[in-house]
């Protein structure tokens, strides 16, 4: 359990962190205003524009559903795996 739990924790941090980095180059037009959860501030994406406002939601999914996948869904498919081994033994 062990292992899951630092995998998760693992995903969480690499997708909040990336997405916090990206979110604070694009979201932040000024320290008086919204951090991080502010309106887009750029006019005319470039091409890598488009490509780190992309990748801020890839991060954000990321953290959220690989999380969620090492903390709730693996352990409960062992749980289910090792029900269903003890109710056909």
């Amino acid at each position: 359990m062990a292992d899951e739990f630092i995998k998760g924790f693992g995903a969480l941090m690499v997708g909040g962190l990336g997405w916090m980095t990206i979110a604070g180059w694009y979201r932040t037009p000024s320290f008086e205003g919204a951090q991080l959860i502010g309106e887009v501030t750029v006019e005319e994406p470039t091409l890598f524009d488009s490509i780190a406002l992309a990748l801020m939601d890839v991060f954000f999914w990321f953290a959220i559903f690989g999380a969620l996948t090492f903390w709730v869904l693996i352990p409960l498919l062992e749980e289910l795996r090792e029900y269903l081994d003890e109710r056909s033994a």
